[in-house]
């Protein structure tokens, strides 16, 4: 979980009763949901991604592509929908992405994406959830 002041906040035990098992792990404590495991992954529908912790809107289906990797993969975010800290883990510097109202991990953003960013936000498909949109 990225340190900072939220406008979402809970206690962990909240947390913990919010949240999934998997959730809480990659959502507070930043693990990495299998490749290839998330529902999300194939989802193709118009709608919206939302974090999964607080709801904020996170990304715009038209902004989704299929990079490849396993994990669910965006050209860009909801305008201010994240924030961003240096990852120094696993012997390399990553920029971490993180849900800016509620801090919880989301993923991380690589500078191998499509135009028109050539940014890759690949995110933990189980830290969203997907609202359709309304037909």
């Amino acid at each position: 979980m990225s340190q900072g002041q939220f406008p979402v906040t809970h206690a962990e035990i909240e947390w913990r009763a919010l949240l999934t098992p998997e959730q809480y792990a990659i959502m507070r404590e930043h693990a990495t949901e299998r490749a290839g495991s998330c529902a999300l992954l194939n989802e193709k529908r118009p709608g919206t991604f939302v974090c999964a912790g607080c709801g904020q809107p996170l990304f715009e289906s038209q902004e989704k592509f299929d990079s490849g990797t396993g994990w669910p993969s965006f050209t860009s975010p909801v305008p201010g929908s994240l924030g961003r800290t240096v990852d120094d883990s696993w012997g390399m510097t990553r920029t971490e992405v993180h849900c800016a109202r509620c801090g919880s991990h989301l993923g991380h953003v690589f500078p191998d994406g499509p135009p028109p960013t050539g940014l890759r936000y690949c995110i933990n498909g189980v830290a969203t959830t997907f609202i359709p949109a309304e037909a």
